[in-house]
């Protein structure tokens, strides 16, 4: 599933093809996705002016002149094209005016779109439970402390829970604990002050730095202009399995980087340098 920085790097994409612009036709082509589709989506974007983009989590809201936003989520496959031809699987195609052409692709149909009143975005269901964002103010050291305490589940698994923190997935949580060099079993109740400390600001680097590259392009996702995304190359634990920790390279102590398996999702670290 797209986490946090590709869903932005989605988000940023979108709004600089569509903001700004007028909607002369949008075409629904099937009325589900993971849940049903407002039939009246079309009707509410034709002839509406695109306002702009916000992202909340793993969640995309755009927002219209008519005080209506659509959420966008892309589930586990989905995507949006930008000047492409109609793909198989594309549900929904948005033309402009201006002759801008948008489409979302979804082969899984795990995605959803949605309508809400822009003033209400932050009570839709979907997002009403979210934590704070990693990359704003509200995320600090002090409110992921507050937001672990009692916790039995190990710091990796407290990490993907969105209502601690919203948009962190498998790649960034296992690539985060490794900066910190915190091991993903450690319990997330246990983590302490300091420890915690380390973690947020390499919550915030990770993050960052996959934003700026694109994102990571694994499996199904590519950025809207059909490039892939190139955080992938610079990953330190996540999917080296096997592969010398970079910290530690050559020493007969260290075995390499490691895979476990956690609540049913893969996670890689350093045995000798995350504890």
């Amino acid at each position: 599933m797209p986490e946090l920085p590709e869903v932005e790097t989605v988000m940023r994409g979108l709004d600089g093809r569509l903001t700004g612009r007028r909607i002369l036709r949008a075409t629904l082509h099937r009325p589900d996705l993971r849940w049903a589709i407002p039939a009246g989506l079309p009707a509410v974007l034709t002839g509406a002016v695109v306002l702009g983009f916000r992202r909340r989590g793993k969640y995309m809201f755009m927002r219209l002149d008519s005080g209506v936003s659509v959420l966008i989520h892309l589930g586990m496959s989905g995507r949006m094209v930008i000047d492409a031809p109609f793909a198989v699987h594309e549900h929904l195609t948005i033309e402009t005016v201006e002759g801008a052409r948008v489409g979302f692709v979804d082969p899984r149909r795990f995605g959803a779109l949605d309508l809400v009143a822009t003033a209400d975005e932050d009570s839709h269901k979907l997002v009403a439970g979210l934590g704070p964002e990693p990359l704003g103010n509200f995320f600090s050291s002090a409110a992921l402390l507050e937001a672990l305490a009692g916790r039995a589940s190990p710091i990796k698994a407290a990490l993907l829970d969105q209502t601690v923190v919203a948009g962190i997935g498998n790649i960034y949580a296992s690539e985060a604990l490794f900066r910190a060099r915190i091991s993903p079993r450690r319990l997330a109740g246990a983590l302490g002050a300091a420890r915690v400390a380390r973690l947020v600001p390499a919550i915030r680097e990770t993050l960052t730095e996959a934003i700026a590259a694109g994102g990571s392009s694994l499996r199904d996702y590519v950025q809207p202009s059909g490039e892939l995304g190139y955080f992938q190359h610079a990953w330190k634990v996540y999917d080296r399995a096997g592969a010398p920790c970079e910290r530690c390279p050559g020493l007969p102590e260290c075995a390499g980087i490691r895979r476990m398996v956690q609540m049913g999702r893969a996670s890689f670290y350093c045995p000798m340098t995350q504890r």
